[in-house]
């Protein structure tokens, strides 16, 4: 018959472009996750110089007041809970908001007093 015929080869153009569209919205979106940190807009400093620390535990307030452990979203009694673990010096650094409210910013820094952990650094922007 006119229609039946062996298929001897495999037309891969169509995979292909396929797997480029599939490549493109990957690598794209990749992207995205990579800079798709905390919406924490720091506050601007004159005097401010840079303080390298080896790993520290990242405290970070966002503008509606959530709080973040080192990137995992936290509760207050779950902080706690984790300063009470850190040995004194550890060192931390707090990242917040230039528009959250002040007293977010000091039960955190409450917290950290209760458990005399004085080796803490405030992130800015230096203008």
């Amino acid at each position: 018959m006119k229609g039946d015929r062996e298929f001897s080869e495999i037309n891969v153009i169509p995979l292909v472009d396929i797997m480029l569209v599939l490549l493109t919205i990957v690598l794209t979106t990749a992207t995205f996750i990579v800079q798709g940190e905390l919406p924490v807009n720091l506050p601007e400093a004159k005097s401010a110089h840079q303080k390298k620390a080896v790993n520290p535990v990242k405290i970070a307030i966002t503008k509606e007041g959530s709080l973040y452990l080192n990137g995992k979203e936290v509760y207050l009694k779950d902080l706690e809970t984790e300063l009470s673990k850190l040995p004194k010096n550890a060192p931390i650094e707090i990242i917040a908001d230039k528009d959250v409210k002040v007293e977010k910013l000091v039960e955190i820094l409450d917290l950290l007093n209760r458990y005399q952990l004085k080796n803490v650094s405030l992130l800015v922007k230096k203008s």
